[in-house]
């Protein structure tokens, strides 16, 4: 058997000689154990230390994935399933050795149905493939987490991004999957009809499960429509608070805006020396209206009054495609953008999301004891949603940036857990807000350990993630 608890020498495989014959066997050359393999397959674009695993098997189909599952499983060697790598908080890295699964091989899409608006693929494909091949349909996918991610992780994490204020996230947009269980079984959950009462709905148990409970092989998508219209605009802020309360207005009129971002006045700063724009460096929202031409202008007009009258000093326009491109692929930089503000630094991000009536507050208090730090922390939201990142940007190997990031993490959840919020709203929990899963969800936890010894009562399939055993 593996023993999980082995001290592990980075590089060295450990696996029993059983367990890598029969990777082969089943994968033959799309099994490695090379050292920069494994380093890759360890970490994510997070902050979290590099933890690889031993081995990493490169899948091409949902057999083979059950195959290399039954052969870890008879031996109890973990697995870690891999897509983009693109997590933000530790949920790839193998905290106890074993076999990370990369799924980026299973590119295919299955099945597509234009007429009924669904679309079923390998859990390898990224959402801008995934557009790509429906765009001459006049369909496409909203989710848009910024990182183009594998669909597959998308539904693993339950990914959201600039596009969840109109669509939702990846939760209501997933109709079914395909998994592979801890012991090899494969089963499909959910279906292509818009709406069912047929048992468990295990397609929303296993979406946000980041891995733990299955491994996602192909996904069920529902589309949507290309609107007619689409007018992107940017608009700078005298203040912050001035800034959220026309998102809160803008929400309580039901103004159906497909996008509001909000970048403080660092991040802006970051994204125009990153980007090469020229903002003013404000707090600024970032809007984009869908729909008919007369509709698009009717929503504008009203989002356009609403941020006069809170301080708002008028929009700049981006109508044309290739501009609402730059502008959105610079919010969508804004993370690599806060990095470079500090030379050979990383970026320890955090996400937090509250009602939107407590979301003013949160981030006006927030600011407070950003005034007070020794680091730098731009923040970002998806504020139509009450959702707000920050990214504390901090030299790994110094002690007193780790500890006063942890420290102001600690007091953003808090607060948001006061206000009636959340410890994550898109980010998920992985290795590194376990504590804070505990904090806001309490006995319900335990609930959520026994679903796991159920479905992998040997703990194998993403050990560490999500809670402690």
């Amino acid at each position: 058997m593996f023993d999980t608890n082995s001290e592990r020498v980075p590089g060295r495989a450990i696996l029993p000689d059983v367990v890598l014959d029969g990777m082969v066997a089943i994968l033959g050359d799309r099994f490695s154990t090379s050292v920069a393999v494994c380093e890759q397959h360890g970490h994510d674009e997070s902050y979290h230390a590099t933890l690889p695993p031993d081995g990493v098997a490169f899948v091409r189909s949902t057999e083979e994935v059950a195959a290399v599952v039954r052969l870890c499983a008879a031996h109890r060697v973990p697995m870690i399933p891999f897509g983009a790598g693109t997590s933000l908080e530790g949920g790839v890295a193998a905290l106890r050795g074993g076999i990370a699964i990369d799924l980026t091989g299973m590119n295919q899409v299955v099945r597509f149905s234009a007429e009924d608006l669904d679309i079923t693929v390998q859990a390898g494909v990224t959402r801008k493939q995934l557009n790509d091949h429906i765009r001459n349909d006049g369909l496409f996918f909203p989710i848009d987490p910024g990182a183009d991610a594998t669909l597959g992780g998308m539904a693993s994490t339950r990914a959201s991004g600039t596009n969840a204020v109109r669509y939702g996230t990846m939760r209501e947009n997933v109709l079914g999957l395909t998994v592979v269980l801890a012991d090899g079984r494969v089963i499909h959950t959910g279906g292509r009809a818009r709406k069912s009462a047929a048992g468990y709905d295990l397609t929303r148990l296993l979406v946000g499960s980041e891995g733990t409970l299955g491994i996602i092989t192909e996904v069920t998508l529902r589309l949507h429509g290309l609107p007619e219209a689409i007018s992107a605009a940017v608009c700078p802020f005298d203040d912050i608070r001035g800034a959220v309360d026309t998102v809160i207005a803008t929400i309580q009129m039901g103004v159906p805006v497909a996008r509001i971002e909000l970048l403080d006045a660092l991040t802006i700063k970051a994204v125009n020396a990153y980007s090469k724009l020229d903002h003013a460096e404000v707090p600024t929202l970032f809007f984009e209206f869908h729909g008919t031409e007369a509709g698009v202008v009717e929503q504008a007009g009203i989002v356009e009054t609403l941020a006069v009258e809170n301080g708002g000093r008028g929009f700049l326009w981006a109508t044309r495609p290739e501009d609402r491109t730059r502008l959105w692929q610079a919010r969508h930089d804004a993370y690599y953008a806060s990095i470079a503000l500090r030379p050979g630094c990383r970026g320890w991000p955090t996400d937090i999301c509250v009602p939107i009536s407590r979301l003013a507050d949160c981030i006006v208090e927030t600011h407070g004891d950003l005034a007070g730090s020794r680091l730098m922390a731009p923040l970002v939201g998806h504020v139509g949603d009450g959702n707000f990142h920050l990214t504390f940007v901090v030299d790994p190997a110094d002690p007193q940036d780790l500890a006063e990031a942890d420290r102001l993490n600690r007091r953003l959840v808090a607060r948001a857990l006061a206000m009636g919020g959340t410890c994550t709203g898109e980010h998920g929990i992985g290795s590194g807000k376990i504590a804070f899963l505990e904090a806001e969800h309490g006995e319900a936890v335990d609930v959520m350990r026994a679903i796991k010894r159920a479905l992998d009562p040997d703990d194998l399939l993403n050990p560490g993630k999500v809670f402690r055993r």
